[in-house]
């Protein structure tokens, strides 16, 4: 669907065919992380409230962990769950952090504002087992649900905010605004007050968490955009924000550098 300048949202927020055999993806993503999960050192499904979506999984590493971090899957707030991204734990683990994969009710049935909350709620769950700080990282949904548990109004708690030190949004959502335009919708059910209220550009940052906006170079425009909108609109307002576009990746293998400890993506998201 077009909206009023011409825009065809519906062609922006579509991946899959612009992406190399791209429709594996999701198959390939399930296989790795089966593997990953029959042999790590993990607590599964931890529940954080009644419904059974929330629940979380909690990988530990070798030793005491230096500290949570968190990784929170997309797919549009319509698709998919936790344990499709459980290998993308190595790279903090190898670097000695603990790693929690938030569970949350996927719209219709829940509304992206709600999302954020539960998630919230899975953090704190997962903060009152790990010691330390504690970074976040979310991929396409997950970078607004991410970004918007660090905007003033955050549902996070005082003790767990002030926990946070990095936020890495990789190839996040934050203006919510042109999914009206899009198909999504029917489930989304986003009206203009809601995609105003939920779009962590258009709202303050919670100050003093240093954020890294990440995206693939070789994305969509739309995602791009939305990154550097993001960079811009928190910048202005005295954020610590950075805006990297890794060369040569797409929507689906920029999160690989989350795999290798030594990776950027990996510097970014937990220092040093």
């Amino acid at each position: 669907m077009a909206d009023a300048a011409g825009i065809d949202w519906e062609d922006a927020f579509l991946n899959s065919v612009y992406i190399p055999d791209g429709a594996s993806y999701p198959g390939r993503w399930q296989a790795r992380a089966a593997e990953f999960r029959a042999n790590a050192k993990a607590q599964l499904d931890i529940p954080y409230g009644p419904h059974e979506r929330e629940r979380f999984d909690l990988f530990m590493p070798e030793g005491r962990p230096k500290g949570l971090a968190v990784i929170i899957h997309g797919g549009f707030w319509l698709a998919f769950d936790k344990s499709v991204w459980s290998d993308l734990a190595t790279g903090a683990l190898a670097q000695g952090w603990a790693v929690a994969f938030p569970g949350y009710t996927l719209a219709p049935e829940a509304r992206i504002g709600a999302i954020a909350r539960q998630v919230g709620r899975a953090i704190v769950a997962a903060a009152g087992l790990v010691a330390g700080p504690i970074r976040l990282c979310g991929h396409s949904a997950g970078g607004q649900v991410a970004t918007r548990l660090v905007c003033g109004d955050t549902p996070l708690p005082g003790e767990v905010a002030s926990r946070i030190a990095h936020v890495v949004t990789l190839s996040g959502l934050h203006d919510l605004r042109p999914l009206q335009f899009h198909s999504m919708n029917k489930g989304l059910r986003l009206d203009a007050e809601e995609a105003a209220a939920e779009s962590p550009a258009l709202l303050d940052p919670l100050p003093g968490v240093p954020v890294t906006a990440w995206v693939g170079a070789a994305e969509r425009p739309e995602f791009l955009r939305q990154s550097a909108l993001l960079a811009e609109a928190w910048g202005r307002k005295g954020q610590q924000i950075q805006l990297i576009a890794e060369a040569g990746r797409n929507h689906f293998d920029v999160l690989d550098g989350l795999k290798d400890p030594d990776h950027p993506l990996m510097r970014a998201f937990l220092g040093g």
